[in-house]
């Protein structure tokens, strides 16, 4: 590892004149998504009970997680193609469109619709952000960039929830989306602007291209498995199978060559998203239950753990960005291994003889840990991609992500209709906690495999 002092620290690398709109534009945007995420799981109760739609409680986070799978497969083929702009403008024209069709639904299928437009759009911005970062900012530049998207959800996570709970009590639930319209509308004037500077985009003739079919198969089978898991039963298994059959036939189309066993370079990257988000997904997906049925902590506090790891997040994430001279495969491994140690720690928090506070700092390790690896992956991925394939592999690993997050997630669905219950969770959460220890010590294993001839430029 090689970190060196006060050269690793450009002066002004976000706000210099060449850099100021963009920073202002991306930070905006990634801070609008970040509460309305934030928002809506706050507001859904509230929602879908006064559009009698508690039957069918899960299908807003269902449409919006299948809508971004799909968006964010055609983004990087798009992207590919034509660069980061007609995604970029397109995804936040259509994120504003479905939070204006969910803040005026009328009943549940307008309530989906306005969650799917949500979702298309989200999944088009995530792949052009990180095209238009590729473009706009060097190498060098990009932890930077990288540490300012991650702070940027830490306020939405910390006070977004709260102000939510603020706004459906007080003026209504339909607020929660047809407030951020204004900002958003600033949002892609501010693109607008960015998008016009961009130069003229030439795809390049060896660019892969993802297809349509295994991008829809891919996204009925997250639905699927995500589905599954929230409605553990004789027939939930074998939906759920079918769609994790349906997910690796499609993985297969829409992952480089590679990614499944974790070659090292650009297969590991890729991989390394899966294994780190879905192992801190399943973390925090049971956090508040164990808070709630074994520590006996109220709804409204058992997410402070959440916000722990924000801040941790976003801490991690502002020292990756001052060390711009460490090696981005090292800080990797580093952020791995920390989430690893957090998760250690979880292990011991679904034991009612343990005390409560373990899950903070599970929170705390975990999450500076995440700070540290994510960006690096960005950088990483960005680093071993020619330009031609840029589009492709952003989506890939976006797509690595929803899959883990999904798979760890309805693996705890899984273990708690099997072994235990949600009133009695503690053996489903101690077997969960430590497959997913497991799952990151994989991942500081695996990274520490690196093609030999890399230059040192790039270590």
């Amino acid at each position: 590892m090689t970190i060196t002092g006060d050269k690793a620290k450009p002066k002004g690398v976000l706000w210099t004149p060449e850099h100021r709109v963009t920073t202002i534009g991306l930070l905006l945007m990634v801070t609008l998504i970040a509460f309305e995420s934030m928002g809506v799981a706050t507001a859904m109760p509230t929602m879908v009970a006064d559009l009698d739609g508690l039957a069918l409680y899960a299908w807003p986070f269902t449409t919006f997680l299948v809508a971004s799978v799909v968006a964010t497969v055609l983004s990087g083929r798009l992207g590919d193609r034509k660069g980061p702009a007609p995604a970029l403008l397109a995804g936040t024209a259509l994120f504003a469109v479905g939070l204006l069709v969910a803040g005026l639904a009328h009943d549940m299928p307008l309530l989906l619709l306005g969650r799917g437009l949500q979702g298309f759009g989200a999944g088009l911005l995530l792949v052009s952000v990180s095209l238009l970062i590729a473009l706009t900012f060097s190498d060098r530049e990009r932890p930077v960039i990288y540490a300012a998207n991650a702070a940027a959800w830490v306020l939405p996570a910390v006070i977004g929830p709260s102000i939510a709970g603020v706004v459906t009590v007080s003026v209504g639930w339909r607020w929660v989306f047809l407030g951020l319209i204004p900002l958003t509308a600033v949002g892609v004037g501010l693109l607008v602007v960015v998008t016009r500077k961009l130069p003229r985009h030439v795809p390049g003739e060896s660019a892969r291209r993802a297809g349509v079919v295994p991008a829809v198969v891919a996204a009925l089978g997250v639905a699927a498995l995500t589905w599954a898991a929230q409605h553990p039963s004789l027939a939930a298994l074998a939906y759920g199978g079918a769609g994790l059959v349906a997910l690796a036939y499609a993985l297969r189309k829409l992952l480089p060559h590679g990614t499944l066993t974790s070659r090292p370079g650009l297969p590991t990257v890729i991989a390394s998203r899966g294994l780190i988000a879905g192992a801190y997904a399943g973390m925090e997906a049971y956090l508040p239950l164990t808070m709630t049925e074994v520590h006996g902590y109220s709804p409204a506090l058992a997410g402070l753990p959440l916000t722990v790891t924000a801040l941790g997040w976003s801490a991690g994430s502002m020292l990756q960005g001052r060390l711009l001279d460490w090696s981005r495969e090292a800080s990797l491994r580093t952020g791995f291994a920390l989430v690893a140690a957090g998760l250690a720690i979880f292990v011991f928090v679904p034991l009612p003889s343990f005390p409560a506070w373990m899950a903070f700092v599970a929170s705390a390790v975990g999450g500076s840990g995440m700070g540290i690896a994510m960006p690096a992956i960005s950088v990483l991925l960005l680093r071993y991609s020619s330009e031609a394939e840029r589009g492709f592999n952003t989506s890939a690993l976006q797509l690595g992500d929803w899959v883990g997050s999904a798979l760890t997630i309805g693996l705890g669905g899984v273990l708690l209709a099997s072994v235990a219950s949600a009133k009695e969770p503690t053996v489903a959460i101690l077997v969960l906690s430590v497959l997913l220890t497991g799952i990151a010590l994989l991942g500081v294993r695996l990274t520490g495999r690196w093609p030999s001839g890399m230059s040192a430029a790039t270590r």
